[in-house]
Parts: structure tokens; C-alpha cells; sequence
């Protein structure tokens, strides 16, 4: 089913005597909370209409064991993997990536990637906001800024997250001080598996369309009454909207059809991978296509102190293999990809040296992303790190200038400022600068 995650509440218990009524009779129709479809309405149009799937492995990603090997550098440092030729001249990848470098015209990889951190849960904060890690503020996630600034579109949920393998200690992905109303659906589970449904899209057993209308009025009613017999009514008003906003999801067609990978051909899913990422992956297509302006991915296990290379080799690395070469190669047939940015980040790089249980431990200065789609060059390496792979040499660059490209092809001005619960204005980024080299 839906969940929720919890961001800033301005409110000390969090939930007023009206807010636990709403709950209960949302309940009594067979939905989720209405804070999950809380969404600005009536945004600007921004200059372009563009999407975003972001792919999160979450765990810490080995740069070298993947897209920025070392194939000179020694043993300890190399690792187990040779290097294969990508379609693109003079750009290798680790040789469990066959597919992804036969699909490097389609993606750039950004290898002088400074993170800046090499802690879990500071780390999802931090690179999912372009943000540096505040204990006194939560800041939002891109996908919450987007829901904020363009608001739904087509009656669907403006930001989903799909799985939930995120680290929730610092609030990594959530709406923070912007309010519980912009965080994202969050569908967890695998949707992999044989018995994956996403519930709370439909109408539940034993309630056909008449009588949930009839709740429907019944709740309205309720609401009406309840909205007059309260002082402090502004705020709560704003809220029917969000029932309104529920009642058309749950019976929307589009909906019900996004969300449903049984519809999907059989060979799609296979080139995918029948595996969560895979199938994920062809999830947030579909939900893209249905109107859902940002969709995060989840993957975990990538946090490898141990058997790095039997992790990498026979699960990780095949698997983000298969789901972004499909996902890149999906949305080229489908002309989709001028309009959907797709990024991929992880929490940090890993030790270039190998430690004792054949593993890679944190490593804070030192990562990649990867980055396609929307304007975004195609077959492009941008900068290096060392020859130990240990900090970068060329073309440096930082989470804040990541988050400002980011921002620039969403049609986010960098400028654009929020204000906090107490009334200070924050703004979405400072000091980014725009990693030209891809633009």
C-alpha cells in the first residue's frame, strides 16, 4: 500500500482532534492518509515540461568497480574486474556492465564527483537535496520541490518513491520544512514479485462505485460541519481538496493502469530484469508517462565492506546492468527521452584500497553519478580523479553544483526560495554551479 514519510510538522503533537476525525473516516472509504495526495495546485508552468527518474543505490556505490576503473593502478587498488570498450571511444567501464557500455552514447558519467561526506543517513540527506546535513533543518528533496513548484499533473501523485531503501535517520528524500504534504507516495515491496500490487488504487472488496460515492458525501457532510464549528479553519480547509484528489484517484483508470505491470509485454519485462531494480525501473516509466512528475527508485546493498566483488559481480552490478540500459533504451523507442532526466547517485565512493575481507569501506572524497535525457550530453566523461582513484583531479565538482543541474533541467530556477515554519527564507540551492561539460 501507500505510505508516508514523515517530514517537518510545525505543530508540537503533530495532529489536531479534526485531523484524527479525518483519519478515521478516510479509513471508512478504503483510502491512505490525505496528506500522500497533498499537492500544489495551480503552479507556473515552467519553461519545460520535464521528468525525472532517479535511480538510488543506496549503500555507497565502488566508483572504481564500476564506472571509473583503475586498470593500471596496483592490485589492491584494481580489484578483481577487467575493463571493457564502451560504444563511445576512449571511455571504459568495468567488464560486468556489457550493457551499459553498449548504451554510453545514451548516458554521461560524472567522475570527479567530491561527495563530501562518507556517512549513511547524512549521505541520502545530502545528495538527495543538494544540501549539506543541517540538525536543526530538514531540507527537502528534489522530488519535494518539484511537487511544491509544479504541483500534480493529469490527477496523479506529482513525486512516488519506489521501494524503500533509504536511510530515514536525517530525512533523506522527504518534503522536510516544506510540510508532510509534498513527500512522496511511497510503494514498497518488491515489485518483482509474482504478488506485487499496489493497493489503495482501487475500491476495496465488498464496495462497488455507488457506495463509495455515497461515503463520499457522507464524509463531505461531515467535513462541511466540522469546518464551521472550528476557529482555525484555513488551514484545515485547504484539505478538502486532498479528499477530492483521493476520490479521483482511486477511480481513475489512468491510475489503475499505471500502476499495473501486468499490462506491461512480457519481453519488456524480461529486458528490464525481473528483479526489484528492473522492475522498478519500468514502473517509473510507466508512471512517468501517466503524469508523475518525479519517481525515485530504490535499490540497496551497496554498502559492500565485505565479498565486494561476489556482490557486485553476481547481483548488483547485473542488475543495475540490465534496469538502466533498459530504461535508457525504453525511453529512446518511445521518443520520451528529450523530456525525462534520468539520474542515477549514491551515497559516497569506497576505499580505493582493498580492505582485509575482500571489501571497500566508506570513502568521502571520492563518487560518481550518472546523468541522461533531458538535454543532458550523451557519451561524456566528465573529469577524472587520481591514478588510485582517490580524489578528483579534474573538473571537480560538488553535491551543490549536481543539485543545481539538476534543477536547471527541471525548469527549477535556482533562486526560487521557501520559507521555513518560523518565516526564514531558504533557497533551493547555493553556490551551485552548472556542470557545463554536460549541458
Amino acid at each position: 500500500m501507500f505510505t508516508i514519510k514523515q517530514g517537518s510538522s510545525i505543530s508540537c503533537d503533530g495532529a489536531s482532534r479534526r485531523n484524527f476525525l479525518r483519519v478515521g473516516s478516510l479509513a471508512a472509504l478504503g483510502l491512505s492518509l490525505p496528506t500522500l495526495l497533498r499537492a500544489q495546485a495551480g503552479a507556473a508552468s515552467p519553461a519545460t515540461d520535464v521528468s525525472c527518474i532517479l535511480l538510488w543505490l543506496q549503500g555507497g556505490i565502488s566508483h572504481i568497480d564500476s564506472f571509473d576503473p583503475k586498470p593500471d593502478a596496483p592490485s589492491e587498488i584494481r580489484g578483481d574486474f577487467g575493463v571493457i570498450a564502451t560504444r563511445v571511444p576512449g571511455i571504459q567501464l568495468c567488464e560486468p556492465l556489457p550493457k551499459l557500455a553498449a548504451h554510453q552514447d545514451k548516458y554521461s558519467i560524472l567522475r570527479s564527483l567530491d561527495p563530501k561526506n562518507g556517512s549513511h543517513g547524512v549521505a541520502d540527506a545530502y545528495m538527495m537535496s543538494g544540501h549539506p546535513f543541517n540538525p536543526a533543518l530538514t531540507f527537502p528533496g528534489y522530488g519535494a520541490v518539484v511537487a511544491r513548484e509544479k504541483g500534480d499533473r493529469g490527477g496523479m501523485p506529482p513525486y512516488v518513491q519506489v521501494g524503500q531503501s533509504i536511510d530515514m535517520r536525517f530525512g533523506g528524500g522527504v518534503a522536510g520544512f516544506l510540510g508532510d504534504q509534498y513527500n512522496p507516495f511511497v510503494l514498497p515491496g518488491d515489485a518483482s514479485s509474482p504478488g506485487f500490487k499496489v493497493r489503495d488504487v482501487s475500491l476495496p472488496t465488498g464496495v462497488d462505485s455507488d457506495r463509495f460515492g455515497r461515503r463520499m458525501k457522507a464524509l463531505k457532510a461531515v467535513d462541511t460541519w466540522q469546518s464551521r464549528m472550528e476557529s482555525s479553519a484555513s488551514p484545515i480547509q485547504a484539505a478538502d481538496s486532498f479528499y477530492q484528489k483521493a476520490y479521483s484517484l482511486i477511480t481513475s483508470p489512468r491510475a489503475k493502469t499505471a500502476f499495473d505491470l501486468q499490462r506491461e509485454d512480457p519481453r519488456m519485462r524480461d529486458r528490464y530484469g525481473r528483479h526489484s531494480l528492473g522492475q522498478g525501473c519500468l514502473l517509473a516509466r510507466r508512471l512517468i508517462e501517466s503524469g508523475v512528475r518525479f519517481v525515485t527508485v530504490t535499490d540497496g546493498g551497496w554498502d559492500t565492506h565485505q565479498d565486494n566483488f561476489k556482490s557486485l559481480k553476481d547481483r548488483l552490478l547485473p542488475r543495475l546492468d540490465s534496469a538502466l540500459s533498459a530504461l535508457l533504451e525504453d525511453l529512446s523507442d518511445r521518443g520520451q527521452i528529450g523530456s525525462t532526466l534520468i539520474v542515477v547517485l549514491s551515497d559516497f565512493g569506497r576505499t580505493p584500497k582493498v580492505n582485509p575481507s575482500a571489501g571497500r569501506d566508506h570513502w568521502s572524497t571520492a563518487g560518481v553519478a550518472l546523468l541522461a535525457g533531458a538535454g543532458i550530453k550523451g557519451g561524456v566523461a566528465v573529469g577524472q580523479t587520481n591514478s588510485l582513484g582517490e580524489q578528483p583531479i579534474e573538473a571537480p565538482y560538488i553535491t551543490e553544483d549536481l543539485a543545481a543541474t539538476i534543477y536547471e533541467r527541471l525548469g527549477v530556477p535556482l533562486d526560487t526560495t521557501h520559507k521555513t515554519p518560523d518565516g526564514r527564507p531558504i533557497r533551493i540551492n547555493y553556490d551551485g554551479r552548472l556542470i557545463r561539460e554536460l549541458l
